[in-house]
């Protein structure tokens, strides 16, 4: 955050002096740039900082364009939190404005911090998939980050922070429980999903994601994905194809027809919809929980 000595010396001649100290949360702002990193911020911070999502509700985070408004919102944010690639416009308008120790990139923690749930596979960074919130080990891990992050910037408030962090993480805890219970024991492993997102997801619950197109959604499927996906049906017995909320069904439809498959949607939450306005990210797991347990036949007990 950079705040100009003018700014500095206002607060000096027009408020008391406590007001304009470190300790005041209520001078604190935190942008993101992903719904799953707003999320974790809400959660641990509650209403003790203003949280930003830069992205707008319905968007794709890839697409995003910052208006001057919001390129001012992430200079002066006390905390961006981003994952370096999934929105270009905020890595651009942090590698401007923003000076490095506010400045919390999701990569670059998954690298550097122990991971914040022990039991299971090892947190890791998958290159070329920005997805790592669909990990629920990753991203407690970068929970924890964000939760130490706000303690060094508001020290009055920290027993509230942590208190949150540790609900927060006993929350991803518990859906990591019940995704690998839901996912134990299935006839089929193989996914078909409209485009490569969920490499994180398939990484911990050992599933075999198959795209039919890379990052961008608005890509068309080549004819030797769409052999290898009909391949795929006859080998592995694929029965669904899943498309991305934001983006619809219709990128699907055509191949399902074909294919005789049913088509479901699967969340790779880069945001909210109008039709899951309601919903937050742990219910979004669930439903995706549902949705995969569904189509792979498995028989695994995901709880309530």
């Amino acid at each position: 955050m950079r705040r100009t000595a003018a700014a500095a010396l206002s607060c000096a001649l027009l408020v008391p002096l406590a007001a304009c100290g470190g300790g005041g949360s209520e001078e604190i702002t935190v942008v993101a740039s992903v719904y799953p990193l707003e999320y974790v911020a809400q959660r641990i911070a509650g209403d003790r900082v203003e949280v930003v999502d830069l992205v707008q509700p319905g968007s794709e985070p890839h697409d995003a364009e910052l208006s001057p408004r919001q390129t001012a919102q992430v200079a002066d944010a006390d905390l961006v939190l981003r994952v370096a690639g999934l929105a270009p416009a905020v890595d651009d308008a942090v590698a401007q404005e923003v000076e490095p120790e506010a400045d919390a990139e999701a990569i670059r923690v998954l690298q550097e911090r122990e991971p914040a749930l022990s039991d299971g596979r090892p947190v890791r960074v998958l290159d070329g998939d920005p997805h790592f919130w669909l990990d629920p080990h990753a991203l407690a891990t970068y929970a924890a980050e964000v939760e130490e992050r706000l303690v060094a910037l508001d020290p009055d408030h920290a027993a509230d922070y942590r208190q949150n962090a540790r609900a927060l993480r006993t929350d991803l805890g518990d859906l990591d429980d019940r995704m690998r219970s839901g996912l134990t024991d299935c006839a089929r492993r193989t996914v078909v999903v409209s485009h490569e997102a969920y490499d994180y997801l398939g990484y911990r619950y050992d599933l075999d994601f198959s795209s039919l197109v890379g990052m961008t959604p608005e890509d068309e499927p080549s004819p030797a994905t769409l052999a290898a996906v009909q391949d795929l049906v006859q080998t592995d017995g694929v029965t669904t194809v899943f498309y991305e909320p934001l983006e619809g069904p219709a990128p699907v439809e055509t191949l399902a027809a074909d294919l005789g498959l049913a088509v479901a949607a699967l969340d790779p939450i880069e945001g909210l919809t109008d039709e899951t306005a309601e919903a937050d990210y742990l219910s979004l797991m669930r439903a995706n929980l549902d949705g995969l347990v569904s189509a792979g036949e498995c028989t695994g007990a995901a709880g309530s």
